[in-house]
C-alpha cells in the first residue's frame, strides 16, 4: 500500500515536470518565431538596404583604383576555390596533398596582386581597403604568428634557462598588455625605431603588431598540447636513434598541433574580428568602409543597416574558417587512426 502510494505521487511529479518542462519549451519557442518574424519584417521591408547596394564595391575593396579591381576581386575568388576544394576534398582525393601548399602559398600570391611588380602596376597600401584588407591582415599576420608562436612554444619548453627565460618573459609580457595597445605601439612607435630613409606602410606595421601579440597567445596554446604528449613517446623516439630535433620534428610537434588546433581555430577567428580595431587608428577595413560611409550626409541614420550588413559578413567568414578548422580536424583523426 505504501509502495503504490510513492509510485502515484512520483507518476504525478512525472507529469507535472513533462508538463512545465512542455509550457517552457512553448514559450522559448513562441519567443523564438517572434524574433524571427519582427527580424525577417525588418530585413525584407523596413530596412533601407541602398547603404549596401550602392557602395557594394567599396565593402570589398575599399578605395582600390577602378579599373585595377581585378586584382583583389580574382584574389578573393581564389580563396573561395580554395575553399570550396577544401570543403570537397573528400570527393576530389587527388587534390589533398596540394592544399597545404595552396594555402601557404595564397597570402603570398594576395600580396602579390594587391600591391603589385612584376608586370602587375604598382598601388600603394593606402588604397587598399575593405573585406580585402581584413582578409589579407589575417592571413598575413595568421602566416607570419604561426611559426613565431611555435618557436615560442618550444623555447619556453627549452632547457636552457635564457631561451627558456626570454620566451617567458616576451609571452607574459605580451599576454599582460591590451592589443590596442600593441596595435598603437606599430602605428606610432616602429617608425621611430627605424632607420632614416626606411619605411613601413601602415598595413605592415599593423601586420607586424598582430603577429607579436596573437604570436604569445599561440605559443601557450601550443604548449599545452605539447605537455599534453606522454614522456614514453619521446622516450619510443630515442630507443630507435632519433635525436631531440627529429624527435621534435616527426614525434612531438605533429601530436601538439593537432591538440591546439581547436584553441588554434578560436585565435584565427579572434585575429579576424581584432582586425576591426584598425578602424581606430585609420586603416579603411570592413568597419571601417562602414565608419566612413556614415560619416557621409547621404547615409545619416543607417547605423543598424550598416552594422548588420557589417555582423553577416564577419558571421560568414567566421563559419567558413571554422568549417574549415573542423574539416582538418576530422582529416587529423582520420588518418591518426589509419596509423
Amino acid at each position: 500500500m505504501r509502495l503504490d502510494r510513492e509510485i502515484a505521487i512520483r507518476l504525478k511529479q512525472l507529469r507535472f515536470s513533462s508538463i512545465s518542462n512542455l509550457i517552457i519549451s512553448l514559450i522559448i519557442t513562441i519567443i523564438i518565431l517572434s524574433i524571427i518574424i519582427s527580424t525577417a519584417k525588418w530585413v525584407l521591408f523596413v530596412a533601407d538596404w541602398g547603404v549596401v547596394n550602392l557602395n557594394l564595391p567599396l565593402y570589398l575593396f575599399g578605395s582600390y583604383p577602378l579599373t585595377q579591381r581585378w586584382r583583389p576581386a580574382l584574389w578573393i575568388v581564389l580563396i573561395i576555390i580554395l575553399t570550396a576544394l577544401t570543403l570537397c576534398e573528400s570527393k576530389w582525393r587527388w587534390i589533398g596533398k596540394s592544399l597545404p601548399f595552396a594555402w601557404i602559398s595564397i597570402t603570398p600570391i594576395g600580396i602579390y596582386l594587391l600591391a603589385g611588380g612584376l608586370g602587375l602596376l604598382p598601388i600603394a597600401s593606402r588604397y587598399w581597403g575593405g573585406l580585402t584588407l581584413t582578409i589579407l591582415l589575417t592571413a598575413s599576420s595568421a602566416l607570419f604568428s604561426l611559426p613565431l608562436g611555435v618557436a615560442l612554444a618550444l623555447g619556453r619548453q627549452s632547457k636552457l634557462s635564457i631561451i627558456k627565460k626570454i620566451s617567458s618573459i616576451y609571452i607574459d609580457a605580451m599576454r599582460s598588455v591590451p592589443l590596442i595597445s600593441v596595435l598603437f605601439f606599430g602605428q606610432l612607435l616602429i617608425p621611430l625605431f627605424l632607420p632614416v630613409g626606411i619605411e613601413i606602410s601602415r598595413v605592415w606595421r599593423a601586420a607586424i603588431a598582430f603577429t607579436l601579440f596573437v604570436s604569445a597567445y599561440i605559443a601557450e596554446d601550443i604548449r599545452g598540447g605539447l605537455q599534453a604528449i606522454p614522456n614514453t613517446q619521446i622516450e619510443a623516439g630515442k630507443a630507435i636513434g632519433l635525436n631531440n630535433i627529429q624527435i621534435t620534428q616527426f614525434i612531438v610537434l605533429p601530436q601538439a598541433l593537432r591538440i591546439a588546433l581547436p584553441a588554434l581555430t578560436n585565435q584565427a577567428i579572434g585575429l579576424l574580428q581584432n582586425t576591426s580595431l584598425m578602424a581606430i587608428l585609420g586603416l579603411v577595413e570592413l568597419l571601417g568602409i562602414g565608419r566612413s560611409l556614415l560619416a557621409n550626409p547621404e547615409f545619416i541614420g543607417r547605423y543598424i543597416e550598416v552594422y548588420v550588413w557589417l555582423a553577416a559578413i564577419y558571421w560568414l567568414v567566421c563559419m567558413i574558417m571554422a568549417l574549415l578548422a573542423r574539416n582538418l580536424e576530422q582529416k587529423l583523426s582520420i588518418n591518426r587512426r589509419n596509423l
